[in-house]
Formats: C-alpha cells, sequence, structure tokens
C-alpha cells in the first residue's frame, strides 16, 4: 500500500458482464474490450475463466498480446474457485497467468444452504487458504481473495475469513455484495470495519438488485480510503451483470470525480474518461444491448435540454445545467454516416473488395499474399462474431494476424 490510498478500477465485464443472462460477447469481442479498457487506464480486467476450456486460446492469445506490449500495462485477472485443485489446474491450462481472483462464499445462508454440509465455516477458510498457497507456489504475481456474499456474512467471520487470507498470501479481499442488498449506510460501515481489522486492500463487488450499485461502490470505498487502505472497485461497461447488473463503469468514474465530498479520495491517475464514449458503444454493439438515453455521460439524453429555463441557462454557461464537460468523454464529434455506396469485408468477401476496405483504413500490404492471409481471417472473424466487424476490429486483425487466429480457434 502507498502513504496515501487510492482507489483502483477492476472492471469485471469479461467476467460477470458476460454472465449476463441471455447474451454473450465472442472472444474477438471480449479482447477488443480489454483493449478499451486498456486506453480508458483501467487497471485490470478480469478477462476470464482460466478453468472453461473454450476460453483457453483467448486467455493465452491476450496473456501474449501483454508479452508483446500490446495490451499494457493493464492487468488480466483470471477468476476461479477457491480451491487447491482448481488453480493448480488453471495454470496448466494459462501457464502465463499472472493475477486472479479466488472465489469462495462466506454467508450463513450459503454455507448452509448452497454447500449442504460440503463445506462449514472452518473448512471454508481451510480450502480458501489451500488455493491462495497454491497460487503463490504458482508464481502468481497477484491475489485476490473474494467473500461471496459478504454483505450477508458475520462480520466476526468475515474479518477471521479476511485474516487468514492475508496470512497466506492475498493481496486484497473482494467484498461481494452478491444480492445487491447493501445500502451505502451498511456497507460503508461493515466495509470500515472490516479495512481496520484487516489493514489491506478492500475491493468492492456490488450488484444493482435495489439501484444502488453506484452509490453502494462508492461509499464501500470511501470506507476503505477512510480506514487507511486502498480501494478496488469492479465495474462492467454499460453497467452489464447478472440480474439487474453491476457498477457502470463511466458512471463510478464520475462519481467519483464529481460526487460531492469525494474531492479529497485520490483516483488512479491512469484513468482516461477521453476514451468512454468509443467503448461504450463498442460494447453495446457488441452485446446487442442499446445504452439507456438516460445513461450518465454516454445515454443520448446526457446532454440534451429541452426545457426553455434550462435551455437558456445552459446556453449562457453549461455550467448551470452541466456537471462536466461531453468533450471529457469523448463525445462532441461529428458521426460520419455513409449513405452511399459501401464496400464491406464479410464472411464471403473477395480480395478486391476486401482490399478496397482497408485501403479506407490506411492499412497496407506487403502483397496479395498477405492480404489473402488476412481475408480468410477476417472471413472467420464474421463468422466468429455473426454480426459485421467495426474498423479497430479490422485493424486489431491486421495488425497481429496469429494471435487473431488463436482467438477465433477452439477445440471441444
Amino acid at each position: 500500500m502507498t502513504d496515501k490510498p487510492k482507489i483502483y478500477i477492476i472492471d469485471v465485464t469479461n467476467r460477470d458482464g458476460v454472465q449476463t443472462s441471455r447474451i454473450c460477447l465472442s472472444k474477438l469481442q471480449k479482447t477488443m474490450i480489454n483493449i478499451y479498457l486498456n486506453e480508458m487506464g483501467v487497471f485490470q480486467s478480469e478477462f476470464g475463466f482460466p478453468l472453461t476450456r473454450h476460453e483457453t486460446n483467448y486467455l493465452n492469445a491476450n496473456l501474449e498480446l501483454v508479452a508483446i506490449k500490446a495490451l499494457v500495462p493493464i492487468r488480466l485477472g483470471g477468476w476461479l474457485r477457491a480451491t487447491k485443485d482448481d488453480v493448480k489446474n488453471a495454470f496448466g491450462l494459462v501457464p502465463h497467468l499472472k493475477h486472479l481472483n479466488l472465489s469462495i462464499s462466506t454467508s450463513d445462508q450459503m454455507i448452509i444452504h448452497k454447500f449442504k454440509g460440503k463445506l462449514d465455516h472452518r473448512s471454508v477458510i481451510k480450502e480458501m487458504v489451500e488455493a491462495v498457497k497454491e497460487a503463490r507456489k504458482n508464481k502468481a504475481e497477484s491475489v485476490g481473495v473474494n467473500a461471496e456474499d459478504a454483505s450477508r456474512t458475520g462480520m466476526d467471520y468475515l474479518i477471521e475469513f479476511a485474516l487468514s487470507a492475508k496470512t497466506a498470501g492475498a493481496d486484497r479481499i473482494r467484498y461481494c455484495d452478491t444480492l445487491g442488498c447493501d445500502t451505502p449506510f451498511t456497507i460503508y460501515e461493515r466495509i470500515k470495519l472490516l479495512a481496520e481489522a484487516v489493514n489491506m486492500p478492500i475491493e468492492i463487488h456490488c450488484h444493482n438488485d435495489l439501484g444502488l450499485v453506484v452509490a453502494n461502490s462508492i461509499a464501500g470505498a470511501k470506507a476503505a480510503i477512510d480506514a487507511g487502505c486502498d480501494a478496488y472497485i469492479n465495474t462492467c461497461v454499460n453497467g452489464m451483470g447478472e440480474r439487474a447488473g453491476n457498477a457502470d463503469l463511466v458512471s463510478v468514474i464520475l462519481a467519483l470525480k464529481y460526487g460531492m465530498g469525494m474531492s479529497g479520495y485520490a483516483l488512479d491517475e491512469r484513468l482516461v474518461l477521453k476514451m468512454a464514449w468509443k467503448a461504450c458503444k463498442y460494447a453495446s454493439y457488441a452485446f446487442g444491448v442499446p445504452i439507456p438515453i438516460n445513461q450518465p455521460g454516454v445515454g443520448s439524453n446526457a446532454f440534451a435540454h429541452e426545457s426553455g429555463i434550462h435551455a437558456d441557462g445552459a446556453l449562457k454557461d453549461r455550467r448551470n445545467y452541466e456537471l462536466y464537460d461531453f468533450e471529457e468523454l469523448g463525445r462532441g464529434e461529428p458521426e460520419i454516416i455513409e449513405t452511399g455506396r459501401k464496400i464491406t469485408a464479410g464472411e464471403y468477401s473477395g480480395i478486391k473488395g476486401f482490399r478496397n476496405v482497408y485501403e479506407k483504413l490506411e492499412v497496407a500490404f506487403g502483397g496479395d499474399k498477405e492480404a489473402t492471409e488476412i481475408l480468410e481471417l477476417v472471413r472467420y472473424a464474421n463468422v466468429h462474431n455473426q454480426k459485421p466487424l467495426v474498423d479497430d476490429e479490422l485493424k486489431f486483425i491486421a495488425a497481429h494476424p496469429d494471435i487473431a487466429r488463436k482467438i477465433f480457434t477452439m477445440s471441444p
């Protein structure tokens, strides 16, 4: 920990976001999310499940992007159950995994009614400790321990669990409001008690079942900082996530930057909101879920004024009715829509039309052989995504064809 605690963002779009019922992302789309999060200065992306076999090539390919410095400085972290065998098997499948979160339930409700006698309070801690030690044995650079259903866990046991994780070698504790039942008042009180007792960084993972997810995330981070510990807030782009969703990435950053009473709390200086508009639009396209018109910062009405009084005031001085500038989020540039002839690159493209698409992107090929190889990958990518590729996806494939090939490949 530093002398002055900070608030960092660990985005979980590629883990919790993709668990949103009825929707999914392709491995290329997950890769692009990692790239956009990196460009936004997000500290870490929880990029997937190391034990899920259809993720293996994607995870290893993204770690290869890290190795060649094409995806840095963001950390890529995997999610695992907190068991020794899962950790051991994960490093067998994804040997270059450096960052991970180990999760196990801690509430009486889940220990009694989910584990059904397979684990009790003592064995939950034992399983977790063995998993942390196995991760350290495999040279993990950072290990977070998740207390699932922490909001319904007795404080004495939660503190005992966290202290055991710290002693075993964990870097931080993830406080999971799994059911979204906390309020800003309860989560502040509980996390402050936890942070003061364990004196280690606290990760805040909240759900939006009561519509309080951003408020709870900010209150939890404030509690950790007030106790002298770093805070890590879990977010998802556009607030995706199971049931009612997770904390929206942009809303959390805006609340930390512009919320009353938050000016004394240090936010990770690498965060760049200028990329927000692009990242949120891409995630909306990839998920197939429109951005609500009233979404903070990036909704189509976020800076729209119709009331005469509001319009007059905003025209005189934007600060009359706008808390922050649309330019800060990467908005304001005219968006060009082509209405004439357009050549696209798809699964049935030919070489001439394909080269025309890349010429417009100012991407040059060494010859027909190279262009044909990239065309073949673009065809697979279209089948992989099941929708037209965006310009950044086309550029990524041309820049990293060998890594793209791995991302598109999976063997059942």
